[in-house]
């Protein structure tokens, strides 16, 4: 009987303990300014999950300009816990918890970028589509939770969101204590041309000929091939009017040796001579595929596409060895990879580049870098440095999805939950 009392005063203990500090946090969500928020489904079934809308002036120099309400899915573990900040690249979609959420047993605040997803101004002007803006907003965030949060704070994103990592910190140097961007390009120029280099070297010469052996035969019998692709359009209810369907299958076949790396695609599953028409078609669709530049991914991807053209950079596709082969795309001149909606002529602005790759080798402390080495990204990775206190992985055969701490090595790993305990002040349960 003693037995199943004691069990019941520690389940009421929890319970009680869980509701106080669920009106404690709601208490305090309250008291912020700017922000509305309701409760959703936990993932964890140690946290309260939040859904806010944070009120952002649209332009942080002059608020009187007017403002938007950008999404931001919170989730609470304890007053006494640190605190991760996913800077989301993009729309942010679930509250699920990061890698490093779990393993610091975190707080929790994934922030949606300006301009994506449901934090749009009623109007939108891509004039305040810019990264010093977008730090700007995570700054506000940051400030507001730390009302409520004292404790370490780290800031974490994949892919463009670990872009916005990295120039949040540079932005706002003192607001976290370590950064941990993923997979995160940061290019030195509009069209980056260390992806080019990459592409020609990574993997073996043998995989490399049969990648372009492969586009060869894609453009080559582009009269066959076409039809498929209408079919596959109409089916998929894919528009073209950014670009041709013609010119859409041409940049497939460009893009493709991008995408294979990118996503860690096997050299020994591309199609050989004797494959059908139908084969490479659908294997061209799986690796790049047209739909990636339909109207639908390209306005979905609009800010994305402005963001790169005005000051992030981006990638082109080298055409000489395909010349005579392309009809649609011209060949004086790399196309470029950004699609901007509505067709805006966008000027580029390289300054901001050349003020980060100047900061990063010399002052960007207590950043923990992730990169997969056989990604394409990792071209425009950021480079070690003697100069800095910072940690970097290359992860050998890891792509853009699996470069992961999760998939590091026992070493790699106990590497970085050292960095993370000296710089955070605190023991992670191993």
């Amino acid at each position: 009987m003693k037995k199943y009392l004691l069990k019941f005063i520690f389940v009421f203990l929890v319970i009680t303990n869980v509701s106080a500090q669920n009106q404690n946090i709601e208490n305090m969500l309250f008291e912020l300014p700017n922000v509305i928020f309701k409760k959703v489904d936990s993932r964890d079934s140690g946290t309260m999950d939040y859904e806010l809308r944070i009120k952002q002036p649209i332009d942080h120099t002059n608020p009187d300009l007017g403002y938007f309400y950008q999404k931001a899915l919170f989730s609470h573990k304890g007053f006494q816990n640190p605190t991760v900040l996913v800077t989301e690249g993009y729309a942010c979609y679930g509250n699920w918890p990061t890698e490093l959420t779990i393993l610091l047993d975190a707080n929790q605040i994934a922030v949606e970028h300006r301009y994506f997803g449901e934090s749009i101004p009623d109007s939108i002007d891509y004039d305040y589509l810019n990264l010093e803006q977008a730090a700007a907003d995570l700054h506000y965030v940051n400030q507001l939770f730390r009302k409520i949060y004292t404790k370490g704070w780290v800031s974490t994103g994949i892919s463009k969101g670990g872009a916005t990592t990295i120039f949040y910190r540079y932005f706002y140097p003192d607001d976290v204590d370590v950064s941990v961007p993923y997979v995160a390009p940061i290019n030195t120029e509009f069209e980056d041309q260390r992806i080019y280099t990459f592409l020609d070297t990574i993997g073996s010469d043998e995989c490399r000929d049969k990648i372009h052996h492969l586009q060869v035969r894609l453009l080559e019998n582009r009269e066959k091939i076409l039809p498929l692709l209408e079919y596959y359009s109409k089916g998929a209810r894919l528009n073209f009017s950014y670009v041709t369907l013609e010119e859409a299958f041409e940049y497939a076949v460009l893009e493709y040796p991008f995408s294979f790396f990118q996503w860690g695609h096997n050299c020994d599953d591309i199609p050989t001579d004797t494959t059908s028409i139908e084969f490479i078609t659908n294997y061209l669709l799986d690796v790049s595929g047209v739909d990636f530049f339909s109207d639908k991914s390209i306005e979905a991807y609009g800010s994305h596409y402005y963001q790169s053209a005005q000051e992030m950079g981006y990638y082109g596709y080298e055409t000489a060895d395909f010349k005579d082969l392309l009809i649609a795309l011209p060949t004086d001149s790399n196309p470029h990879a950004t699609f901007i909606p509505g067709k805006v002529e966008v000027e580029f602005n390289g300054d901001l580049l050349k003020e980060i790759n100047s900061w990063l080798p010399e002052h960007a402390n207590e950043f923990i870098y992730i990169y997969g080495a056989m990604d394409t990204w990792s071209a425009s990775a950021v480079r070690p440095s003697e100069d800095v206190d910072a940690l970097w992985f290359f992860m050998k055969d890891k792509h853009h999805g699996s470069a992961r701490i999760r998939n590091m090595s026992e070493d790699e790993k106990q590497q970085l939950i050292s960095a993370l305990e000296r710089w955070l002040d605190i023991e992670i349960a191993k």
